[in-house]
Parts: C-alpha cells; sequence; structure tokens
C-alpha cells in the first residue's frame, strides 16, 4: 500500500532561534498526518470521541536526520504496518524534496471510556494492512 501524504509549510512559529524546526515540533507534523491518514480513510476522530473512543500513541521511535528550517515545504507520510484488534503499528517520515528529515516507528492504541484497550474502528481494521 502506498503511504498517505500531506505537505504542510514550516512557519516561523515552528522554529527556533536559527530558523530550524524545533526537535519536539516534529511530533505535531507527523500527529497532523496520522490525523489525516484517519480522515482519508474515512473515520470520523471527533464521532469516535463522542462515542467514548479515542486514540494514545503507546510508543514511539524518533530518528532526526537532518534539520528542516523555515518555510521549507514538507512531506509527511503515514504507512500502515500491522493493524492488530486495539493497536496500530505506523511508520511515519519527513521528507523534503523526498530527502527523508526525520523517521519514526509509531504505535497507537485505541482506548475505550475508562482508559483500557478497545477495539479499533472497523475503517481502519478494514485497511489492506489490517489483516
Amino acid at each position: 500500500m502506498s503511504p498517505h501524504r500531506l505537505e504542510l509549510r514550516v512557519y516561523y512559529e515552528d522554529t527556533d532561534l536559527a530558523g530550524i524546526v524545533y526537535h519536539a515540533n516534529h511530533l505535531r507534523f507527523a500527529e497532523r498526518g496520522r490525523s489525516e491518514w484517519l480522515r482519508a480513510l474515512g473515520i470520523d476522530q471527533a464521532a469516535l470521541r463522542e462515542g467514548g473512543l479515542t486514540f494514545a500513541v503507546t510508543r514511539m521511535d524518533c530518528r532526526w536526520l537532518a534539520p528542516a528550517r523555515f518555510d521549507d515545504l514538507l512531506t509527511v507520510e503515514t504507512r500502515p504496518l500491522r493493524i492488530g484488534g486495539a493497536r496500530a503499528e505506523l511508520s511515519q517520515r519527513i521528507l523534503r524534496h523526498e530527502a527523508p528529515l526525520f523517521e519514526a516507528a509509531v504505535t497507537v492504541a485505541a482506548m475505550g471510556p475508562t482508559g483500557r484497550p478497545a477495539r479499533l474502528p472497523a475503517g481502519l481494521r478494514a485497511t489492506p494492512d489490517g489483516s
């Protein structure tokens, strides 16, 4: 399956005094990528939350490879690796002109209203990598 791709621009507010993206903002960009990937699958996170289902990142292994800078146009790639009953393992990359700047292996779990594991939405389990 090809990855979901989200383009975003680096704004001044994303950078430090040197004009380089502050390291924690890569996590924000990755979060946007995951949210837009779910939206592309037809999953409405607001409706899920109203029904008591939320997502939590339970693991994230990150590598910063090169700096992103003010005004760069970046692409956030999100690729599902394994979709289970209550969790999804994803690969995410942030690219500039197809050159990788950041890579992350992410595990996301579904949680019910009590904070206990819950079943992932059917639309997510039905993805090609959800078998």
